[in-house]
């Protein structure tokens, strides 16, 4: 079986000639990461030993806008990584010359936006982020999203957008929800399920959970997803850097899926690594 993750992040240390935005190490410990770089050396030891094919690093936010050391790690494993770039969302000149050169980078497999922190919020209702939508569509940057409370507004633009392909995040849940208040989240995503441009990132689950691994009382929740969606629009990701801490391994992340949870072969083909690619136009070698 062919693996693809999602999302993972990878960072260096903080230094004077590396500032990150400030606040980041709050948000860091707030959203559970860990504060210790995370190089793309490691992350590629723990997906050898997992058997994850590829992943697609998100650049982290308290590094700002800047992807250069996702694509170091690229440059170095063209194979085995790709980048989902970070844009600065309320530059529009800026922003538009930055998704030019993206298309045309093999590197770069398309763009995440969030709306989920103070400061970025509102950049979808308030008319900082319009600018972006047409021109991803017309450049076909897929796009992750990370707008847990913007569902509808998420439909509205799949909608008027019809050639956008729209990634979301984390199943659409909001940070910090556990256990059965995450149903609420779950099914007004797999709502959007009638837009064919929409697809969901059942990704980070465990940390979704306060029960013990398998986190057997969460797996009603991905079936729905899953059941509504379809597994061709339904993507594994682990958000590695919020696990590690927690006892939980990459390979438990995997097996959580095909040896615990549920879901037939085939179904399993398209969520672990299948769907994603196809949707990236990133084709599966052999």
């Amino acid at each position: 079986m062919f693996v693809v993750d999602t999302q993972i992040h990878i960072w260096l240390e903080e230094t004077p000639d590396r500032p990150w935005v400030p606040g980041a190490r709050e948000r860091i410990r707030l959203n559970g990461h860990r504060e210790d770089p995370f190089s793309y050396e490691e992350a590629l030891e723990l997906m050898d030993e997992a058997g994850v094919n590829r992943a697609l690093i998100l650049p982290p936010s308290w590094e700002g806008d800047r992807i250069d050391y996702a694509l170091e790690a690229c440059e170095a494993y063209p194979d085995r990584f790709g980048i989902m770039a970070r844009i600065p969302q309320n530059k529009p000149a800026e922003g538009k010359a930055m998704l030019r050169d993206f298309a045309q980078n093999p590197h770069v497999k398309g763009t995440r936006l969030t709306f989920h922190r103070p400061i970025d919020r509102n950049w979808m209702i308030d008319g900082t982020n319009d600018w972006y939508w047409p021109v991803a569509e017309e450049l076909r940057v897929p796009t992750m999203v990370h707008a847990p409370i913007w569902k509808r507004e998420l439909g509205q633009i799949a909608e008027k957008h019809p050639e956008l392909k729209i990634i979301i995040d984390h199943m659409g849940i909001m940070a910090r929800c556990v256990d059965d208040s995450i149903g609420y989240w779950v099914s007004e995503t797999a709502d959007l399920a009638v837009h064919p441009n929409i697809y969901v990132k059942v990704s980070a689950l465990p940390g979704y959970s306060t029960h013990p691994f398998p986190n057997n009382n969460i797996q009603k929740y991905v079936r729905e997803m899953v059941d509504r969606m379809g597994p061709q629009r339904c993507f594994y990701g682990t958000d590695i850097t919020r696990l590690l801490g927690h006892g939980i391994t990459y390979t438990d992340t995997i097996e959580q899926f095909t040896k615990h949870w549920d879901f037939t072969p085939e179904e399993l083909e398209w969520i672990m690594g299948r769907g994603i690619s196809e949707v990236l136009n990133w084709p599966i070698e052999g």
